[in-house]
């Protein structure tokens, strides 16, 4: 395959696409997938990962597929010579299985809290609901403290 300085990102494609100026693309398999190059003007460029800027390995034809479809490529020519789907390697992520409880932990508790909310306003709005300013509700507890520390008074002695 080619070298990684002979890449273009997804953003320069796009903006080949655009302009009309692809005059072919290649999906080339090998060795862990499918890579994409492309032609334009008088030079050939693959395609290159986002983060890396290395040539991009699509492990599945219909992903590669969607991409250059939603690039606005719809023709390309295909050359499996070098694929071997035995050689592509899958992430496996067991994390990810804690992270999605969570999510859904975090969406059913987001969930229940609104609800709880909204039984709030609902309750707030009913003219039958009895309301303690902060004043009263102060003064209730002085009361309850001053209780307690008067029965521990006697029963200390």
């Amino acid at each position: 395959m080619m070298a990684a300085h002979e890449t273009i990102d997804h953003v320069t494609l796009t903006h080949l696409v655009e302009a009309g100026a692809v005059r072919a693309a290649h999906v080339i398999g090998q060795l862990g997938g499918w890579a994409v190059v492309v032609e334009y003007g008088m030079v050939e460029r693959a395609l290159a990962a986002q983060r890396s800027r290395q040539v991009r390995l699509f492990k599945k034809m219909e992903t590669l597929i969607g991409y250059l479809s939603g690039v606005g490529i719809t023709r390309f020519d295909v050359d499996a010579a070098n694929y071997d789907p035995a050689t592509i390697k899958t992430v496996s992520r067991p994390d990810s299985r804690a992270a999605l409880k969570k999510a859904h932990q975090a969406a059913a508790y987001d969930e229940w809290f609104r609800a709880q909310v909204e039984i709030g306003l609902k309750e707030a709005d009913d003219p039958n609901t009895q309301w303690v300013s902060n004043e009263d509700a102060k003064a209730g507890w002085a009361a309850k403290r001053a209780a307690l520390a008067k029965r521990a008074k006697r029963g200390a002695s």
